[in-house]
């Protein structure tokens, strides 16, 4: 039986009055691209931070490809990378120098040729012999995801990897990480920018206050806490009772249907009534709606 890329159980940590992580049980496949979701402060760094060893939970076990984080730390840490939130970086050094002392912290020697891909894949190579405290937040951020990747880990933790940089960056960024999952790594992403986790991410956790409150398929949350839904604008407005269960907002109403075959029946309705459909679009459920609504539930 393969072991778990990582694997959490009955995780819990404390910071004076607050519950960052409460009870957290949670396991990655090998090779699945996984997405971790909250809000600010529902723990997401937290768990990310003990996995790395930076944080030691105060109940519980975590472990990367098998080897208990606290117990077989050395090889936990050398099977994982992961590229913080926050911009830390030596000022005193080169980029590629960077990466050969990051290279070195794991032992590894004569990595140049690693190096030079990396660089060239986050289109970092003009910047190579750049030093560190002369490049933008963008390449700064760059430089972090390199620098998680030098030691070839098999695990990578993406935490708010694209959070403040611009449009180019996301697209190569997102290109590379693809083509590292398609190559067998496992990732695992943190990010509010919803729509990247829905197009990215096969499963999704969200969390709320320490705690997972929804765990499921990407395909499988979408299905079970979002709707298509047609959304119409009249000349004038329509009876309530000609839609029922729609919502207007803005002028828009907008009418949930599960399948295509039942909007036929819904513009028939409307015919019927004699409503003047002044223009119409078919919305897609999207993460968005569905974070809202798990969270909301979650607080209930």
């Amino acid at each position: 039986m393969t072991s778990a890329a990582i694997r959490a159980r009955q995780v819990s940590k404390r910071f004076g009055s607050t519950q960052a992580l409460d009870c957290v049980d949670l396991e990655v496949a090998p090779g699945e691209f996984f997405g971790l979701l909250g809000p600010n402060g529902a723990g997401k760094t937290t768990l990310i931070s003990a996995l790395a060893g930076l944080v030691r939970p105060d109940a519980g076990t975590l472990s990367v490809m098998g080897h208990d984080v606290q117990a077989d730390y050395r090889t936990a840490r050398r099977h994982l990378g992961v590229v913080p939130q926050e911009l830390v970086f030596d000022p005193f050094f080169t980029v590629r120098e960077s990466l050969r002392i990051q290279s070195g912290y794991f032992g590894i020697g004569d990595n140049d040729a690693w190096i030079d891909e990396i660089l060239d894949n986050l289109g970092l190579t003009s910047k190579a012999d750049a030093n560190m405290r002369m490049l933008s937040g963008g390449m700064k951020r760059r430089v972090l995801v390199a620098q998680a990747l030098v030691h070839r880990p098999p695990v990578i933790v993406l935490d708010e990897p694209t959070a403040g940089v611009d449009v180019e960056l996301r697209q190569t960024l997102w290109q590379f990480i693809r083509r590292l999952n398609e190559a067998g790594h496992t990732i695992v992403l943190t990010t509010h920018y919803l729509e990247e986790a829905e197009n990215l991410c096969t499963r999704i956790a969200m969390l709320k206050a320490g705690r997972i409150v929804a765990l499921d398929t990407t395909a499988n949350l979408l299905r079970r806490f979002s709707a298509h839904s047609l959304r119409l604008r009249f000349d004038g407005a329509p009876s309530p009772e000609v839609l029922p269960g729609a919502t207007e907002s803005g002028g828009w109403w907008s009418v949930p249907f599960d399948g295509a075959d039942q909007i036929e029946a819904i513009l028939a309705r409307l015919r019927s009534a004699g409503c003047r459909v002044a223009d119409l679009e078919i919305g897609k459920p999207d993460l968005e709606e569905v974070f809202v609504r798990v969270m909301q539930g979650a607080e209930r």
